[in-house]
Parts: C-alpha cells; structure tokens; sequence
C-alpha cells in the first residue's frame, strides 16, 4: 500500500482549486517551484500525470486522473484539515456540537447525561447557534448538530432524527379558541410573537394563521423558541412553537395542540469525513432516542392540557 502523503495532497489539491502554482504557493506560503515540486512527487507516487502545465501559461489543467482525484478530495478535505488542526496536542477526546438554543434548553440535557455516562472521558463543547451551523462544521470549527434547518451541504449530511407538532400558546388569562379550525379567525387582530424571518416554524406558521389573504400581524419576532415563549408568558402576545417548549408546571401560559398542521423536522448533521466517528454515532442515536421520547413526553402534556372543547 502507498504511504499518504498529506502534504503532497494538500499543494495538488490548492493547485487543482486556485488553477495556478502561484496561487497554490501563496496559500501555502512556500516558493512557486516547491509547489511544482510537490505535484511532481504526488504524480511519482500515483504512477500518473496529475497536473498539465504548459510553458508560458499561468493558468494549469488537470489529466483525467487528476479531475478523478479532485473530485475525491472536494467535498471534505478543507474540513478534513480544519479539525485536524484543532485536534493537534489535545490528549482528551472531544466532540463540538452546535444547535439552536430552544433545542439546547429544552431537549439536550437529557442527552448530554446519557452520553456522559456512556463516555466519561470525552468532553461536549455545546454551541448555541442555528444559522451558521453547517458553515461551522465546514470551518472546522463544529463535528455535528441538531438543528430543524436543511442547509443542503454534501460535506455535512443531515439526517432526520424525529419529527415534532407545532402548537398554539397564549397567556393564560386569555380565552383561548374553541378548535383547531377557529384558530385563524381566533388570531385575527391579536398580537402575534414569532420567529425571525426565514426560520421554518413562521413561516408554517404565517400559513396557518392567514385568513381570507391577511397575513397576522407581528408584534414581535426572535431567534429562539424559548425567547417567544418568554414574550408570551409575560402577556405580550400569542405564538405557535414547539410542542415541547410547554411544560404542565407554566401556570401563565395556555396551549391548544395544532395535529392537522405540517410536522417540523429535526436533523442531527455531522461532517462527512466523521460519520464512523464513534462518539458522533454513540451521539446520534442518543439524540434519536432521547429526543423523541421527550417530545413524546411533552405531547402528551400538551395533549392533557388542551382545552376541553378540542
């Protein structure tokens, strides 16, 4: 078997990217004729020409071999060197995950319990984010995510993990509508607390809420689940969240669950090159798992609590 050389993949990979030697050599921040060297020592090492640079031009083209090879390494191989350098000198395992802060504060303590006790050694760094979350793992700077976002990356697949029922929240002194069909005409004129722009759960809900053309009207919007409920147990207005933001504990807020409405899913990602990691797996089904019997848990609760008329 031939011994690997990263070095040597990373310059023919520059070069096949940037199209240039110069290009190539100034990322790497070695000379022009290191970098014509390294190609050449790759293409010894595959038995092929790699690389065609002609005589008096700047720009170089790629042999059949070496488009075949690009394409190999395209995908992942910046996010391959990315965490590899996060990983030189650190002894002690870690996994870095990322996920929005309703989903942190609501679903995920249950989870980094399991997984301690599974891997005790192995420290979580948890992110709160949502936006960027599969640029971070593309950066280097994130192995996996649970988010209800699809960002469409090759280099991080997603994977549904379980799928949730969005539900109507209001103060608890309001009076709340009779059923499920009434809510639109309930909402009309009420205020409306929802997501930021963007964000798949307003627009399921701006869908849900439109009466005969008109839109509800915002009172408020914001980034988090747990932010909206915040403004809607202080009177402020009304929202439609996950059914798993409730708890039968919050005495200030009344719920009526929302069943014909479209599911939202929530996708656990993770950077390709890690799939077979064990501690990203042992994570995955973690999540799978404890994830869906909490939402199960508070649909349930949710369920309970709705108004009799339902």
């Amino acid at each position: 078997m031939r011994e690997v050389s990263l070095s040597l993949t990373q310059t023919f990979f520059l070069v096949a990217r940037e199209g240039t030697y110069s290009a190539a050599a100034r990322s790497l921040n070695i000379s022009y004729q290191s970098v014509a060297n390294h190609v050449r020592r790759l293409e010894q090492l595959v038995g092929e020409r790699l690389v065609i640079a002609q005589r008096g031009s700047k720009s170089i083209k790629l042999s059949a071999r070496g488009v075949s090879l690009y394409q190999l390494l395209e995908p992942e191989f910046d996010v391959m060197l990315a965490r590899l350098g996060n990983l030189i000198d650190k002894e002690r395992p870690v996994v870095r995950v990322g996920m929005p802060q309703a989903i942190f504060h609501y679903l995920i303590p249950g989870v980094l319990r399991d997984f301690r006790a599974l891997h005790p050694s192995v420290e979580i760094i948890c992110y709160e984010r949502d936006t960027v979350l599969a640029d971070l793992v593309k950066e280097g700077r994130l192995d996996a995510f649970l988010t209800e976002r699809y960002f469409g990356e090759h280099a991080v697949p997603q994977h549904v993990i379980c799928s949730y029922e969005p539900a109507l929240v209001y103060p608890a002194d309001w009076d709340g509508p009779t059923d499920e069909k009434q809510v639109p005409k309930w909402a009309e004129g009420r205020p409306f607390v929802t997501h930021e722009p963007g964000q798949l759960l307003r627009s399921v809900a701006m869908d849900l809420l439109t009466l005969d053309e008109r839109p509800p009207v915002v009172a408020v919007s914001t980034s988090a689940s747990s932010s909206v409920m915040r403004c809607v147990e202080e009177g402020i207005g009304f929202a439609i969240i996950p059914c798993w933001c409730y708890s039968k504990a919050n005495s200030r807020v009344a719920i009526q669950r929302l069943p014909s409405a479209p599911k939202i899913p929530i996708y656990f990602g993770e950077a390709l090159f890690l799939r077979t990691n064990p501690f990203v797996r042992s994570l995955h089904k973690l999540c799978a798992k404890a994830i869906l019997a909490n939402i199960a848990e508070l649909s349930e609760a949710a369920s309970v609590s709705a108004p009799s008329q339902f």
